[in-house]
């Protein structure tokens, strides 16, 4: 599993103790990819070197047939790109990039991944790790309040995450059509008929891939993602992802659509609630200007142009629940597990009439 962080590494290697609490010390934007196997006591975890090295580069180009300078420094984001996008493709998968919440250590965001893939055996899991305390030393409210901080402050991380992957995959996809161009037009079937040359391109670009890359942000997640939007540059304009999820958002439903209008998606951005939310009921009671009513767990003004509302508050299974797409509720009632495998894999649940209804005075969504 590959973890790209924005943390402070204390070693290069050893348990998940080399993840620390606090953000990187060259900046809260220096990212690092760690690669971890195993889990729980037996976890192990390699902070991988920046650079690749040129016999891997030349590797990497030839395997791939990359337009890149062998010669030119590369980074490790490129090696671990094609060996995500190859992986997923050999096991007709998708990618799923993670943005976790509040208080996660390293080790329960890792449970979180292994339980993902194991519950939506259709996807791949990148997890972005930012700085949340995970305890740490303080708790309660000025835990939660430090943990905000930090979010707020790695919201350049994510942006330069979300750059990182539109680019690489740009540069992979690039290649892979162009070489199945030059194959339809070795083709003599189709050297006087043009028109069947570019729809049999297109066939077999549909043949070849179908890997979507999704987003899901989970309660302070999405706070990280707010203010990665709100620059006039942020990446999230970008068609990057395919589906974009917004699940138990700990942030203001207050003026939300000011930020998620400026999400950009091929498929849907999604914001899924639960009002009756035990997390988010509790943080909303945390002190300060800011803390309003959570996106997350309130179904008034949903007013977002581009966003599908999802309301969870009455589905099986779901209760109190803050992680409801994990654990026990999607065992439970599986139209809820049908929805995340289909938010989760570039699926679009709301045209699933038998399964969704829409409900004119929310401006949501329903499972049946």
């Amino acid at each position: 599993m590959y973890l790209i962080t924005n943390r402070a590494l204390s070693a290069e290697s050893g348990g998940l103790d080399i993840f620390g609490s606090m953000p990187n010390s060259k900046g809260a934007n220096e990212l690092r990819i760690v690669e971890v196997t195993g889990r729980g006591s037996r976890a192990k975890a390699k902070a991988l070197p920046d650079v690749v090295g040129k016999a891997r580069v030349k590797a990497l180009k030839k395997t791939f047939d990359l337009h890149i300078d062998e010669n030119e420094v590369q980074y490790r984001s490129l090696e671990m790109a094609c060996i995500l996008f190859s992986e997923a493709c050999r096991l007709n998968k998708h990618l799923l990039f993670y943005v976790h919440g509040y208080n996660n250590d390293v080790e329960s965001i890792i449970d979180s991944v292994y339980e993902l893939e194991k519950q939506y055996p259709d996807v791949l899991v990148v997890p972005f790790t930012w700085p949340a305390k995970g305890g740490g030393v303080l708790s309660g409210t000025p835990n939660y309040l430090n943990d905000k901080r930090d979010a707020r402050a790695s919201s350049g991380a994510l942006d330069r995450v979300i750059e990182h992957t539109r680019r690489l995959h740009l540069l992979i996809s690039e290649s892979r059509s162009e070489s199945l161009w030059r194959s339809v037009l070795n083709n003599e079937e189709f050297d006087d008929n043009p028109e069947a040359a570019r729809i049999a391109f297109v066939e077999a670009q549909a043949r070849a891939c179908k890997v979507t890359i999704n987003l899901l942000c989970h309660s302070m997640g999405n706070y990280v993602l707010k203010y990665a939007t709100l620059p006039s540059g942020s990446h999230m304009r970008s068609l990057v992802f395919d589906n974009v999820c917004l699940v138990a958002a700990d942030v203001n439903n207050h003026d939300h659509a000011n930020w998620v209008s400026r999400i950009e998606a091929r498929g849907g951005v999604y914001v899924v609630i639960n009002e009756n939310d035990y997390a988010l009921q509790w943080s909303r009671r945390k002190p300060g200007d800011e803390q309003l009513e959570r996106l997350g767990h309130y179904v008034r003004r949903l007013n977002s142009p581009n966003a599908i509302y999802v309301d969870l508050t009455r589905a099986k299974a779901v209760g109190d629940e803050h992680g409801y797409f994990l654990g026990d509720a999607p065992c439970r009632n599986n139209k809820l597990r049908r929805l995340f495998d289909k938010l989760f894999t570039g699926d679009r649940p709301e045209r699933y009439t038998s399964q969704m209804e829409f409900m004119p005075s929310l401006n949501a969504y329903r499972l049946k």
